[in-house]
């Protein structure tokens, strides 16, 4: 009788246990990879300056898939295709996950630009900034070509006008960047965007987004890392001579 009760006692703690651990996955991935029918899809975290391996799905005849992992808040994990045989520089997918319900579609010809992702409003607010910013690398990868050619052709006149553009370009790119953060004070994208494009700017744009993002903000993952940020780079700076500032 003492052996089946504690045998009861240890299966009904075994399921508190697996019910809690599931509770903890609150963030529910499901997808489609058209036309893959073998491979790994690994989905990674960066954790510090290392990628970390959250979980590997294995591809066996059918390209549709489905995950369950944590996330503490919204943050961006890192979808990485193995085709096996299949060599491909189309094979990385960048998602700004949230808690909730998340889908992935796309196909194995395109893994990245055919990718379809619905559930998550930083990632939607994500898209929107990578389509603007998009032009911006446009018009900076045409100045560089075009500076080639000056160069070869030894034509100072011209170097220093495209300089000048290139110049007007960056500003113009980190102007955008700085003004996304802060419209976008509501969601997690403001300090990612602070942190993953402008951080090198002066510190008091920074401080700037960092005393705009709300409560819930300011404690996710990348409100922390902000804050932290912003609070070393003044310290630096007050530790500077006053020629050095």
């Amino acid at each position: 009788m003492k052996k089946t009760l504690l045998g009861l006692l240890g299966v009904a703690l075994f399921a508190s246990c697996a019910e809690n651990k599931s509770e903890d996955l609150n963030l529910h991935i499901t997808g489609d990879i058209k036309g893959l029918k073998q491979g790994k899809l690994i989905i990674q975290k960066l954790k510090d300056t290392s990628f970390i391996v959250v979980d590997t799905i294995v591809f066996n005849g059918k390209s549709n898939f489905e995950l369950s992992m944590n996330l503490d808040s919204p943050e961006m994990i890192y979808l990485f295709l193995d085709r096996g045989q299949t060599n491909s520089i189309d094979n990385n997918l960048m998602v700004f996950a949230e808690p909730g319900n998340l889908t992935i579609n796309t196909t194995l010809e395109r893994f990245f630009a055919d990718a379809k992702i619905t559930g998550s409003k930083n990632q939607e607010l994500f898209e929107q900034y990578k389509n603007i910013t998009a032009n911006f690398t446009s018009q900076q990868l045409t100045l560089i070509q075009k500076e080639i050619y000056a160069k070869k052709a030894n034509n100072t006149v011209l170097i220093d006008s495209i300089t000048k553009a290139k110049e007007s370009v960056l500003k113009r790119k980190y102007l955008y960047a700085i003004n996304f953060a802060l419209t976008q004070k509501n969601y997690e994208i403001s300090p990612y965007i602070a942190l993953a494009e402008v951080y090198d700017v002066r510190t008091k744009f920074l401080d700037t987004i960092h005393k705009s993002m709300t409560p819930k903000v300011a404690q996710s993952k990348y409100g922390k890392m902000l804050t932290k940020f912003v609070d070393s780079r003044k310290k630096e700076e007050a530790n500077l001579l006053p020629e050095q500032q």
